[in-house]
């Protein structure tokens, strides 16, 4: 026998989703799609609102630990009809380096005792630079290996970067067209003269890359 409240019980879930269809069909579409129809040829710079430089080490052999470089800027040259000829130019502020601990930070930044080099960065370290040398297309149409020279504490090495579209379309914020892509790579960083505390902090660094560009002309 069916009680008025196993009715309602039963009627309930349905109705809740009925009254939440016309809600899901209504939400808007973000602006950003993983269409590549919608990228245009032109140059683009680097939002640095957006961009950003995550990495991670391995801390005494526990756990990783995780730190980011932000405000990035850079470049982009791009026509989707000839992909290996994009350029790419990217400069990381590593004075502004951020960790979840106050300690580390400082330590990062923390000049040499008795006149020594610093553990890591120093007090005034030079912005970090990428610039790209080739970009290799996938054969998939969405990702590219992004070679190029890094700079960092003073010093050029080659890295090599795999990289992938997310999306492009128009900004709301802004009202430009932008394209997205992230990418991952790793570094030893006593290839750049950044030794403190080995070998107990590793000295592969992961880094993860993500980056949006507005279209400039």
């Amino acid at each position: 026998m069916i009680t008025v409240r196993t009715a309602f019980t039963l009627a309930a879930p349905l109705a809740l989703a009925l009254a939440a269809t016309p809600m899901i069909a209504q939400a808007p579409a973000l602006p950003g799609q993983p269409d590549k129809a919608r990228v245009t040829a032109g140059s683009y710079a680097a939002d640095p609102n957006h961009s950003l430089v995550a990495w991670s080490v391995n801390h005494l052999g526990f756990n990783d630990y995780f730190g980011l470089f932000g405000s990035v800027t850079g470049t982009l040259t791009l026509d989707p009809a000839n992909p290996s000829a994009a350029k790419v130019t990217a400069t990381i502020p590593v004075s502004k380096v951020i960790t979840a601990s106050a300690g580390l930070t400082a330590h990062l930044l923390r000049p040499g005792a008795d006149g020594k080099k610093p553990d890591f960065f120093g007090p005034a370290p030079a912005d970090a630079t990428f610039t790209s040398t080739s970009v290799t297309p996938g054969a998939d149409g969405t990702s590219a290996t992004v070679a190029g020279n890094l700079t960092l504490n003073g010093v050029t090495k080659p890295v090599s970067i795999p990289a992938h579209f997310i999306g492009a379309g128009k900004n709301i914020m802004s009202g430009k067209e932008t394209v997205g892509f992230e990418g991952a790579t790793t570094i030893k960083r006593s290839d750049f003269g950044v030794n403190g505390v080995l070998p107990f902090v590793s000295d592969e660094v992961k880094l993860n890359i993500t980056i949006a560009f507005e279209k400039t002309a």
